[in-house]
């Protein structure tokens, strides 16, 4: 299995230099070349399997000959052996057609661990082979920044640069965060939002003067390594309700897209996937491209739901190039253009192509809000803002009642104490093996949202690549 770039013009790589390299030369994303595919028989072979031996039979050939059978299951049985649920990513039954699936079990409270426990041990595993040091550069709308922090804390040649937009995470994001003192971990506040902070990141991986004396990784879903974690609990998920004989819908909060092309992905390999239901905050921008094919940026409103306050998704890049016919040069060029006006539209392949798999909704602050309490009151289950918007869409959706409907319960619902008490009256608790962020002491620095102030501060204490 080799990567391709979306943009046409990026050398192909194996797996282990796409997962070290983040980022295509070219400013792509990288994806497979083809699409592997399980038959029905095979999926149906899946049914019962342990989550661990699971994602290996699932990730096996996006890996290829970079790691054999036997030592991606060692890795998968290390990084899944950390998740406080013995089923990794539980199914929990809210009536007879909606269930939650449960992403939060990790160490840092929310489903980017699912996907960073894996990759964190990815890159010690394929830097090891090497006398490289890697310099991992991420941007953070609260949950990233935590989850890729807790995988490469004092893993050797590795330093994180985690920058995240001062004031617009919540305050738990933050401090799991900047309470890990290890010494290759950096977490930098800036001003501005999200977007500006994905910028500068990007920026950084086509800025020579950056490349050319620190190797540049990344942790943030412009990893095809972490979409390729992702993909199988949508496996897990589909084979507990009956898949392959039975078809499925998945309803999933989104802000960058990773999330819910990762089962894009899954239903390209063979699974029987109904829907897949893109739920949005007010920061809509996805929903609108779906909905009229109208991709243009504006302001970005802050929410409750601040992981989802984005307005320039970067996955979305990966579902156009493939629906659109992978043409690399010609999305180059169109995105070329959205970068420099902000706004694009969709062609007619684009749109047809999402069309045939995606719907979407938008949720403003009111309609959140009944979803925690409905969810509450009617079911017994206390989630956070960003399920709720996914929730709110599983159920305005219209989805045949004979097809369950999956919500991907995103984080813990301490995460967003304030907003869940304001909805419940009930402040969630953070379970005990977290207990004491309160207590610890943090560190990080702030910058203004300038790119030169940040690569400076990334050159100062980042290691060579060699």
């Amino acid at each position: 299995m080799d990567y391709i770039s979306t943009r046409g013009s990026a050398p192909a790589l194996d797996f282990a230099d796409a997962t070290l390299a983040g980022l295509a030369s070219d400013g792509g994303l990288y994806v497979p070349r083809t699409w592997p595919k399980f038959s029905e028989a095979e999926i149906a072979a899946m049914v019962g399997l342990p989550y661990a031996q699971l994602a290996q039979r699932i990730m096996q050939p996006f890996v290829g000959d970079c790691l054999t059978p036997e030592r991606l299951l060692e890795l998968t049985t290390q990084a899944y052996g950390r998740f406080a649920h013995q089923a990794v990513t539980p199914l929990v039954q809210l009536d007879q057609q909606h269930w939650l699936l449960e992403l939060f079990h990790g160490p840092t409270l929310a489903f980017k661990d699912v996907a960073l426990q894996l990759l964190g041990l990815l890159f010690e595993e394929f830097l090891g082979r090497s006398d490289r040091n890697l310099t991992i550069v991420g941007a953070t709308s609260g949950d990233t920044g935590s989850a890729a922090i807790d995988a490469v804390a004092g893993r050797a040649k590795v330093d994180i640069f985690m920058l995240h937009p001062r004031g617009r995470v919540s305050d738990v994001q933050r401090r799991q965060m900047t309470t890990v003192l290890a010494p290759n971990v950096h977490n930098i506040a800036i001003e501005g939002s999200f977007d500006d902070a994905q910028a500068m990141v990007k920026r950084m991986f086509n800025d020579a003067a950056m490349t050319d004396r620190f190797a540049i990784g990344a942790v943030n879903s412009i990893n095809w390594a972490r979409l390729m974690a992702q993909i199988v609990y949508y496996f897990a998920a589909a084979l507990q309700l009956g898949a392959p004989a039975r078809k499925v819908a998945f309803s999933v909060p989104t802000g960058n897209f990773g999330d819910v092309f990762a089962g894009y992905v899954a239903a390209q390999m063979g699974l029987p996937i109904e829907r897949l239901i893109v739920a949005t905050n007010v920061n809509d921008i996805l929903h609108r491209a779906l909905s009229t094919g109208d991709y243009s940026q504006s302001t970005v409103t802050p929410t409750a739901a601040p992981s989802m306050d984005i307005q320039v998704s970067s996955n979305f890049e990966r579902l156009l190039f493939d629906v659109g016919g992978r043409d690399g040069l010609a999305l180059a060029e169109q995105m070329r253009g959205f970068e420099s006006t902000r706004a694009m539209q969709l062609t007619n392949a684009q749109r047809e192509g999402a069309a045939a798999l995606f719907t979407s909704a938008r949720a403003d602050a009111d309609e959140m809000m009944k979803a925690i309490r409905w969810a509450h009151v009617e079911t017994g289950q206390v989630i956070d803002p960003h399920t709720a918007i996914g929730l709110h869409a599983a159920q305005t959706a219209g989805i045949d009642p004979a097809v369950p409907v999956v919500t991907l319960a995103t984080a813990h619902a301490a995460k967003f104490r304030d907003a869940v008490e304001q909805a419940t009256g009930v402040r969630p608790s953070l379970p005990l093996r977290v207990g004491d962020l309160f207590d610890r002491e943090e560190r990080l620095v702030q910058l203004p949202g300038d790119y030169a102030a940040v690569a400076d501060y990334v050159a100062e204490h980042a290691s060579p690549k060699v």
